[in-house]
């Protein structure tokens, strides 16, 4: 026996869940089904009026596109992972936000996960979302354990690397170096006059590649000695202000300078407790150019990195490769910069 609807007059599918159709939005939108199928998902291949007709057809249906019967037709899953190390600082939640608005508006949807700054947790929750056959990968960073890269030779997917710099990248890369970094800051706080640095660090690779950079800028100026205390991650306020107490009291230091904003604002801190003039005695710098560094008092230094524009390459990049129909790695690598930024506190 054919089971019928809730109000007894049609019959419908076992297999049927009641929903609309495909087929209802084409008949309210006054299109085939076939527009209506294109229009959800490769939008760019519609007109943008045929694409509001749709849209306004799918609020008043109420249709729910069927992404695994729609994924297995055509062997595509119109998902993108998009893994960051945290959303807690605001550069990567730019990142995120530039991403997922790129990839959206081309009928994509992301899927956001939080590696943290392990190897073995990039490792597990790569696994997962490779196991839901994503058609691209944004990925932080360009340091992975071997099994991660391993997995993500094998997987074929196209991919983008963000947020470092490598002369060997899996697949596609965007970002900067975290060396020059280093050693722009080195540079420019020596031109200031500074000789007897402390730095506070995170104990994650790409902080870890900035001091390297700091150091090495250091060392061109005839400079090899220094003061280093590493933190954990994420970083705060108060380990800022932790450990350049401890700094303080056991070194002659006129400068500090700190692998983030947070830690550099624990630092400033610190120095107003002691009455420290900021720079007069004692010169800060910090990393990422937050929304609060030139709201603090004195004004924060600080480097700033472009996370939109890391972002929408990362994305346009990825949307070209996803269009192909054959998979081939690119190569393809560019280098966004980053800028010193000299406000009061230096």
């Amino acid at each position: 026996m054919t089971p019928m609807d809730d109000s007894g007059d049609k019959p419908r599918s076992a297999r049927s869940t009641g929903s609309a159709r495909l087929t209802d939005v084409a008949r309210v939108a006054g299109v085939a089904p076939m527009t209506v199928s294109r229009a959800l998902n490769r939008p760019e291949l519609v007109s943008e009026s045929t694409r509001l007709r749709v849209q306004r057809a799918v609020l008043e249906t109420g249709y729910v596109p069927n992404r695994v019967a729609g994924a297995l037709a055509s062997s595509r899953s119109r998902l993108v992972a998009l893994l960051v190390p945290t959303v807690a600082h605001s550069l990567f939640a730019e990142v995120v936000q530039t991403v997922m608005g790129a990839l959206s508006s081309q009928g994509y949807q992301v899927l956001l996960g939080l590696v943290g700054y392990t190897p073995e947790q990039e490792e597990t929750i790569l696994e997962t979302v490779l196991s839901r056959r994503p058609d691209g990968i944004v990925l932080t960073g360009c340091r992975h354990s071997a099994l991660t890269r391993q997995r993500l030779k094998a997987a074929e997917v196209p991919l983008v690397e963000i947020w470092d710099m490598t002369d060997d990248p899996l697949d596609m890369l965007v970002g900067f170096s975290h060396e020059a970094v280093g050693r722009a800051v080195a540079e420019h706080l020596l031109s200031r006059g500074y000789r007897r640095f402390g730095i506070i660090s995170a104990d994650d690779s790409r902080a870890k590649l900035r001091v390297a950079g700091f150091v090495s800028g250091l060392e061109r100026a005839g400079i090899g000695e220094y003061q280093l205390r590493e933190v954990g991650t994420p970083s705060s306020m108060p380990w800022g202000r932790e450990k350049s107490a401890e700094l303080l009291d056991r070194h002659a230091l006129d400068a500090i300078v700190c692998s983030s904003d947070i830690l550099a604002l624990g630092v400033l801190s610190e120095a107003q407790s002691r009455g420290l003039t900021v720079p007069g005695q004692l010169a800060i710098m910090g990393f990422g150019d937050s929304s609060y560094a030139a709201a603090s008092f004195p004004a924060l230094s600080t480097v700033r990195i472009d996370g939109a524009a890391i972002g929408l390459r990362a994305a346009e990049h990825l949307l070209q490769r996803m269009a192909q129909p054959t998979f081939e790695r690119a190569g393809q690598i560019l280098d966004v910069g980053f800028e010193i930024v000299d406000r009061d506190t230096t």
